[in-house]
């Protein structure tokens, strides 16, 4: 097979793969109706603690130590110009635009996504999968609809947790190495900063755990031979889904930024 073939083949199974995420998704959202039943609200509810609560010690580690590279980095280049007081205004709106729903979007890919992956692969090598569909019970509804609904309803909280803890771990950057007090960084913060900017990064935060959940599911049902198959599964959503994240965040910005 030459390098065309190659190529031709690869691009029809990234198209194939894509159609079948996308079939998924849809049938996933068309299930939501379902999640405040006896069957679904206590696993809906569980997914939520999982994929938000036990995520906050990595995101805050990361949410505190961006906002501190950021308010050094941008604030060094601004105290040439004297101009370092402003550093609150772009740590904000750098955090509210794209990396607070960036790197929430990241973080949860890399733990919680990269865990749904396996733990549906390993259903499905173990055929967990059929036997829920020979007791009629839908895989979608029982598996893929709480993750879907968890992770849309938590990573815009996610995201507001990020900004805050970005933006205080920057103020203390700006008091203690660049001489910016916390009323001037604060007020700062909230002065140029608009509604939009915040809204287009809880939309980007949800859309990025759609994503997560869409692509995490897909391979996890996809996965074959055994234990290797789970393993390339895991690693192929977490890569996927970083790919993706990046894609849609620049196209999101695009969209709303012209």
């Amino acid at each position: 097979m030459n390098a065309w073939a190659r190529l031709g083949r690869q691009v029809l199974t990234a198209l194939r793969d894509t159609g079948r995420a996308l079939v998924l998704l849809a049938e996933a959202t068309s299930q939501v109706v379902f999640v405040f039943s006896r069957q679904n609200r206590s696993d809906t509810l569980h997914q939520m603690f999982v994929s938000g609560i036990k995520s906050l010690g990595v995101i805050t580690v990361v949410a505190f130590f961006t906002g501190m590279i950021l308010a050094l980095q941008t604030g060094l280049e601004m105290r040439r110009y004297g101009q370092e007081v402003y550093i609150g205004s772009v740590v904000t709106l750098v955090l509210l635009r794209e990396m607070g729903p960036f790197m929430t979007g990241l973080i949860i890919a890399a733990s919680v996504g990269s865990a749904i992956a396996a733990q549906m692969g390993t259903m499905v090598v173990s055929e967990e999968i059929s036997a829920l569909e020979i007791m009629g019970i839908n895989p979608v509804r029982f598996l893929v609809m709480p993750r879907l609904v968890a992770l849309a309803v938590m990573m815009p909280f996610l995201t507001l947790y990020t900004n805050a803890i970005g933006i205080l771990g920057g103020a203390i950057v700006g008091y203690t190495q660049l001489d910016v007090s916390f009323i001037a960084y604060f007020d700062n913060c909230t002065r140029y900063a608009e509604n939009k900017d915040l809204l287009v990064g809880l939309f980007k935060a949800f859309v990025f755990g759609v994503i997560v959940v869409t692509v995490a599911c897909h391979q996890g049902f996809a996965t074959t031979e055994g234990a290797v198959g789970v393993g390339r599964a895991t690693r192929r959503t977490v890569i996927i889904s970083f790919l993706t994240i990046l894609t849609m965040g620049y196209f999101l910005t695009r969209m709303f930024y012209k």
